[in-house]
């Protein structure tokens, strides 16, 4: 395979992984809607919220550069099962707590008013970006075990966002290569979203997390690792496409055994294998190679990273061939020199 690990590698630092001015902005923006819904509870005389812990690919640190600001961060809020209760006592259904949250943290200064969703409330910046606040409650059971539920559409459900953090934790640990791993999800996930056409119809980011610990492929090169983990997984989903959820027993992300954003991701990474295919012919050139990469993630980084090589090439060897000039000039001045003093003939 056409060596290109610089390459994958550059693209990945320059174009994948998310700015540290974008991450301190969105920590900004979380601490300050995490205020916005603290005062909104107390003005409201609803409870506090016991504790918020950051979760998803926010906590995971496998979010994406997005030039369109697409960003999502999940924060959940957590309250005690006690204190959610209404007028007359009775607990609070898990709508009903969404609602409270929604409520608390419209303060009237969203453009587009946050919005309760089957997991969720939603706030939506003008940027582009949202945050998804998942609620959930807490209580401690007969044994003193502590007892997190979500308030998802269903009802609370049993479920805490810890776990999934501490499981890619556990995954980075077990994997011979951690941070590569972590590249691996950002770069397949990235190759995901990298037509807008795509959008809605493929699997989702927790997918393709769960799916590239599962069929991680480390190696010594970038490159061979991500194109030999994109097989791994193109084949994987040939043979099943149910995607566990690797938390919650008897639960998958995907639905059912023919699940269409799984299918969908699978072929693209069939797409994404052909167009990788001239990186395997004995006479592949670096143009040749740059140019699939382009090809896969839908951008023109590759090919200018080898346009710049080459200018900057051309203007190292521009001095040298006008100092070698220069010298065999000298040279040959030098000679006829000593010629026409009658020392010395070549």
């Amino acid at each position: 395979m056409y060596d290109c690990d610089k390459d994958v590698c550059a693209y990945h630092k320059d174009e994948v992984t998310l700015p540290k001015t974008d991450q301190d902005s969105m920590r900004s923006r979380r601490d300050a809607n995490r205020k916005r819904l603290r005062d909104g509870l107390s003005k409201a005389n609803d409870p506090a919220p016991s504790e918020f812990v950051k979760q998803g690919s926010y906590a995971m640190k496998t979010m994406l550069r997005d030039a369109a600001n697409d960003y999502d961060i999940d924060d959940g809020v957590y309250f005690w099962k006690e204190d959610l209760v209404g007028d007359r006592g009775a607990e609070k259904t898990s709508i009903q707590a969404r609602w409270m949250v929604r409520d608390a943290i419209d303060d009237g200064s969203f453009k587009t008013a946050p919005e309760v969703r089957s997991n969720c409330v939603r706030v939506f910046y003008e940027k582009g970006y949202h945050v998804d606040v998942p609620v959930y409650r807490k209580s401690e059971d007969d044994d003193g075990n502590m007892v997190h539920e979500l308030a998802s559409s269903s009802g609370w459900k049993r479920s805490d966002a810890r776990d999934v953090t501490h499981w890619f934790d556990d995954e980075r640990s077990n994997s011979t290569n951690g941070t590569q791993l972590r590249r691996l999800v950002r770069l397949i996930k990235k190759y995901a979203k990298s037509r807008s056409s795509w959008k809605g119809g493929i699997l989702s980011g927790f997918g393709i997390t769960v799916l590239v610990t599962e069929c991680q492929r480390i190696d010594s090169r970038e490159d061979q690792a991500l194109y030999d983990t994109m097989k791994a997984i193109r084949d994987r989903l040939n043979w099943n496409l149910v995607v566990k959820h690797p938390v919650t027993p008897n639960d998958t992300i995907t639905s059912g055994d023919n699940d269409a954003k799984a299918r969908m991701l699978r072929d693209k990474l069939t797409q994404a294998l052909d167009w990788l295919a001239p990186l395997f012919e004995w006479d592949c050139t670096r143009e040749k190679a740059l140019g699939c990469w382009d090809k896969v993630f839908n951008t023109t980084y590759f090919s200018e990273r080898g346009e710049e090589e080459a200018r900057a090439a051309a203007s190292y060897a521009a001095p040298i061939a006008t100092s070698a000039a220069l010298i065999g000039l000298e040279s040959r001045t030098s000679a006829s020199v000593l010629t026409s003093g009658g020392g010395r003939h070549a």
